[in-house]
């Protein structure tokens, strides 16, 4: 598995990538999730020895006190491989310098939230509220 910096991004590929997860708000306008990934402070990937896109992370940051996990997904078929651990680690040694690395995730009341505050502690993050801070935002629509 090669991890690597991109900054340019095919449609086709990201589809399947976000597909695979069941990102549906992302997969219908696959256009926007490029332009997204081309706008972002960091994208780094996760592929194969053929090349193939197993996983993606991305970053949103100032690059000295906030640093923002925007995503981080592995196609569906790897999960379980170390793709995930292997993107964050990268991300958590590239950002250690900055005071905040946050990122928000799914509610553990779901189930893909159960197994991402899992995976997130096990990466040695902790919830707002066990650091006495609190995170807002405005709604989220079209979830």
């Amino acid at each position: 598995m090669v991890i690597s910096q991109e900054t340019s991004f095919d449609e086709a590929e990201l589809y399947e990538l976000y597909d695979s997860v069941g990102w549906k708000p992302w997969t219908q306008d696959i256009a926007k999730v490029r332009r997204a990934l081309a706008n972002s402070h960091l994208v780094i990937t996760a592929r194969d020895e053929a090349g193939r896109l197993l996983g993606v992370a991305r970053t949103v940051s100032d690059d000295e006190i906030i640093c923002y996990v925007q995503e981080v997904l592995v196609n569906e078929r790897y999960h379980g491989r170390g793709i995930g651990r292997r993107l964050m680690e990268h991300l958590v040694e590239r950002y250690a310098h900055c005071r905040y690395f946050m990122l928000t995730t799914d509610h553990e009341s779901t189930p893909e939230g159960v197994a991402n505050h899992a995976f997130y502690r096990r990466m040695g993050l902790i919830e707002h509220h066990e650091q006495g801070l609190s995170a807002f935002g405005l709604p989220v629509h079209g979830s």
